[in-house]
């Protein structure tokens, strides 16, 4: 009795998983999107003996440090370098109000120690948004308050999507009280453009950033999607014509271009608006765009919840999970 082999296909080139580098490099960066919103895994992986260890040589790329002490030392050399900063103590989603409050003392710290010319920076999930919206409003007063007693201004992060609402409202809230208190808006969320005219007419500097958290298609544009760039220059023009404070935070060299041919290629001491990166990713973006004369700062962030942070900085671009591995191994 005879038996035939199976007939074998052939795999083609465009189906094999390692091909499509552009498939490959979406796929990881939805895997640490998603890894990013599991809160548990903030504790659990710096703790853990072995990836605790890992990650945090690759932590040191992006975060100055664990303590305020550090996020001071970082800052006094940037400052040295010519740009401006802004310090944040990561701890987004406290769900306990006892130690909500208590984290809002290392902000209020941070505003009187932080050297002239940083600006404080915060997600208001870390200082009781997580719990109630009254928590939040009260906690942010106290920061808002002491930062206006040190003439600094004070920035609210951006958060995921189910979350804009509440802090849109917490920010109203405060610009009624305050002028020095800005807000971060998301060019990839659909509602921005309506944000942005509720946002226009109120004092505080509106912060321009892409997105980094996983949204549902409904709520935003894909990360990956060209029409994510056009968004941003957009909203970046519209700031920048309507002569508000304002900051782009963006890394990407075109988008940076482009902003300041529409600038006129040529800053002032005293514009309204200022070009960011983050700690860390753009120090040579800093420069080029210093030495056109615009007003410039890098993002300081601080403390020991830097799991979820660093898993949405390596999913804004796959290329920096392979310098991550080097980190990791060096």
């Amino acid at each position: 009795m005879s038996h035939t082999a199976p007939a074998i296909t052939p795999l083609m080139p465009a189906q094999s998983p390692f091909t499509d580098a552009t498939v490959l490099s979406t796929q990881a960066a939805q895997v640490l999107r998603a890894l990013a919103l599991d809160e548990d895994l903030k504790w659990r992986v710096p703790q853990d003996p072995v990836l605790g260890r890992l990650a945090h040589k690759v932590a040191r790329r992006f975060v100055a440090g664990e303590t305020l002490t550090d996020a001071l030392d970082r800052a006094e050399r940037i400052r040295a370098g010519g740009h401006r900063v802004s310090v944040e103590y990561m701890g987004e989603s406290c769900r306990d109000a006892r130690r909500a409050t208590a984290e809002t003392e290392v902000f209020l710290d941070a505003a009187r120690l932080l050297p002239p010319g940083c600006s404080v920076s915060l997600d208001l999930s870390h200082i009781g948004l997580a719990v109630s919206e009254e928590l939040a409003l009260a906690n942010a007063t106290r920061i808002a308050r002491a930062t206006a007693d040190t003439g600094r201004e004070m920035i609210i992060s951006a958060e995921g999507s189910q979350r804009t609402d509440a802090v849109l409202a917490v920010h109203r809230a405060l610009c009624r009280r305050f002028d020095h208190v800005g807000v971060t808006v998301q060019a990839r969320l659909h509602r921005t453009a309506e944000d942005l005219r509720g946002l226009l007419p109120l004092p505080g500097r509106v912060r321009l950033v892409k997105g980094a958290f996983l949204e549902p298609e409904a709520v935003a544009l894909p990360r990956e999607s060209p029409a994510v760039k056009d968004a941003y220059l957009a909203y970046a023009e519209r700031l920048a014509d309507s002569g508000h404070l304002c900051s782009f935070a963006t890394h990407d060299w075109d988008l940076l271009h482009r902003i300041d041919h529409h600038l006129g290629e040529e800053g002032r001491v005293d514009a309204p608006w200022e070009f960011e990166t983050l700690l860390g990713l753009g120090p040579d973006r800093l420069d080029a765009m210093a030495r056109h004369g615009h007003p410039t700062r890098e993002y300081v962030v601080f403390g020991t919840e830097w799991w979820l942070y660093v898993c949405n900085r390596l999913a804004e671009d796959p290329r920096r999970i392979l310098q991550a591995l080097v980190d990791a191994a060096s």
